[in-house]
């Protein structure tokens, strides 16, 4: 049974390489733009879902993490020329402005100093708990978007950056996603896993039984911000322009919606909301401009696909309150054993 399920996990995959290779050959530059986003949306609900979902920690400050992600691999990636041309108020720290390195470098340094900067974070914010700890994560995060609003010759400033490379594209996006889904698997199939949801369900049995609350709590946090790191330096490099509003709470909420949407502590889920949400909320837009059926001309009303997002929303949470697929996953199990009762019935 177990060779089954490897066999069939390869074919899937090398079967989801392929649609990605015909899709990048045959969507246009708005669809291949929106099939990066899910991608990248990918790493950041899951992300979010190893320190909200798995770990039981309420942290809204994922946007801090993503924002320091985006500027590191941003500085390290730009060539000198170009770190001219945006520096122009004042010039960039000496250090920085002959450095330029290839993408997968800058990829992973931008997620070593997220994740660095979460675990100092983390040591005095993981003693809070709950609502508070709600609270202390944004005020971190909305601290680091202001520092970096006010280091003109770090960050630029509120001026931002312009004209970075666009590296990212469906295989970088979908390579890193995979790729997380994988360490995902693994993580929580493991001893860390196992004891990340012991804590989630209780501590004071985890505690009990031998867990090591605040070293398991780092952890967690260290590597969740580790991928929003990557995460935010993925989207700098599609979007090709950065500063510091982009990385408000809004976007925190965006990445909370899907993995909530999802399943809280469900990988499946955070996956496949990850993808709807992404896809829909482009889907939607048509909403806000105007529809000519044919046969009537329907005025477009500015906001309007937020308020039928909005709807939809409601509408999935009223029926799967607790997401998706809530605690769930999928198995090959669910393929293997319908075969098996189909073969029982027929014979």
């Amino acid at each position: 049974m177990k060779d089954k399920r490897k066999i069939l996990t390869i074919i899937s995959l090398i079967l989801f390489v392929i649609l990605l290779f015909i899709m990048n050959r045959t969507f246009d530059s708005y669809e291949i733009r929106i099939l990066n986003l899910c991608g990248i949306y990918v790493v950041l609900g899951l992300s979010l879902n190893l320190i909200n979902g798995f770990t039981g920690l309420f942290s809204l400050g994922h946007a801090g993490f993503m924002a320091i992600g985006a500027y590191t691999s941003a500085i390290f990636t730009m060539s000198p020329e170009l770190k001219q041309m945006n520096y122009y108020l004042k010039p960039i720290i000496p250090i920085f402005k002959n450095i330029q390195l290839p993408f997968l470098p800058s990829l992973l340094i931008a997620g070593l100093m997220a994740g660095l900067i979460g675990f100092l974070i983390a040591a005095p914010v993981l003693r809070l708990k709950d609502d508070y700890l709600a609270i202390a994560t944004l005020g971190f995060s909305e601290i680091i978007r202001v520092v970096f609003t006010n280091t003109q010759s770090l960050t630029n400033g509120a001026l931002g950056l312009k004209g970075l490379p666009k590296y990212t594209n469906v295989w970088w996006s979908w390579g890193m996603a995979i790729g997380t889904v994988i360490f995902m698997v693994l993580l929580i199939k493991g001893s860390y896993g196992r004891a990340l949801m012991a804590i989630r369900e209780d501590e004071i049995a985890a505690e009990a039984m031998g867990i090591d609350l605040f070293r398991h709590k780092i952890i967690s946090f260290t590597i969740g911000s580790f991928l929003a790191g990557v995460g935010g330096a993925l989207l700098a490099h599609l979007l090709g322009t950065i500063d510091p509003l982009m990385f408000r709470f809004l976007l925190t909420f965006n990445i909370l919606l899907i993995v909530v949407l999802g399943g809280i502590g469900s990988i499946t889920g955070t996956v496949i909301s990850a993808v709807v949400v992404t896809v829909l909320m482009e889907f939607l837009r048509v909403l806000d401009g105007t529809m000519d059926l044919g046969f009537i001309r329907i005025s477009g009303i500015p906001g309007m696909r937020m308020v039928v997002f909005s709807a939809l929303l409601m509408f999935v949470i009223l029926f799967y309150q607790r997401g998706i697929m809530g605690t769930k996953e999928f198995t090959w199990d669910w393929i293997l054993n319908r075969k098996k009762k189909y073969t029982q019935i027929k014979g």
